[in-house]
């Protein structure tokens, strides 16, 4: 069942990378990395965003490392894989209440930008480096859903530090791919019609990230106590979405 752990945290990790493409500093970064943006400082946008795709793969290789060394722990202590999967649903269902923010109940976040005043003071390599680790790393900056602290903890139960090394490397080059939808913005009137579409996509990737985690759950439980109880929280779950799903549309920073 370790192999179905590492299943099941890529798939966390990926609905994650994509949800926090509209954090504040997400949508910032699409705003000012842009052709029009650099061409505007005299650089290359296809220099800087090859920096910043390197800074957010070198972020999420740091929280990486965090969450490798974290499975080292629990295979040190030699969590029987049954417990692990247990626990995985457990914490499912507890990012689940926190995004669905179930009785008000919320994880803390971390509401923090990145310093646009490097635009100006640094070059190209420094800010798009750096940004993208910022980006990439995860917990630097704004954490939208609580899909993030699923993904670590989820790695690290796998009790494989390679494979949670590598899911969180994977969750720094999706989000530092993000940088690339910006591609082709060279005037305004590109830039507004990129953040409206993103402003009308935004309901369905928080709807991705919630149902992730109901999967997430109803398997995991299957996998431990069986497919009955996995039926009736998997309905249940999915009852509860369904039903709040109008206080998902949280519009963006």
């Amino acid at each position: 069942m370790s192999g179905l752990l590492i299943v099941l945290a890529s798939m966390v990790a990926a609905v994650a990378a994509i949800r926090s493409t509209w954090s504040p500093c997400g949508l910032s970064m699409l705003s000012t990395l842009t052709p029009l943006g650099e061409s505007g400082r005299r650089n290359r946008w296809s220099v800087t965003a090859a920096w910043f795709i390197a800074g957010a793969v070198a972020g999420g290789a740091t929280l990486g490392t965090g969450a490798a060394l974290l499975a080292g722990g629990v295979a040190a202590v030699d969590l029987p894989v049954r417990a692990a999967v247990g626990l995985a649903a457990l914490l499912a269902a507890i990012a689940l209440a926190s995004d669905l923010q179930l009785g008000g109940f919320r994880l803390p976040s971390h509401r923090r930008q990145v310093n646009e005043a490097w635009l100006d003071q640094y070059r190209s390599w420094v800010y798009g480096g750096g940004f993208g680790w910022q980006i990439g790393v995860g917990l630097a900056t704004y954490v939208t859903t609580a899909a993030v602290y699923l993904m670590v903890v989820l790695a690290a139960l796998t009790g494989s530090p390679l494979a949670a090394f590598f899911i969180l490397v994977g969750f720094g080059l999706v989000r530092g791919l993000a940088v690339l939808l910006g591609a082709r913005l060279t005037s305004p009137r590109h830039l507004m019609a990129l953040h409206r579409r993103l402003e009308e996509l935004l309901p369905t990737a928080q709807s991705a990230v919630v149902w992730v985690e109901v999967a997430v759950l109803a398997v995991a439980v299957a996998a431990t106590w069986g497919l009955g109880p996995s039926v009736i929280l998997g309905v249940g779950a999915g009852v509860t979405v369904l039903r709040r799903r109008p206080r998902l549309a949280v519009q963006p920073g």
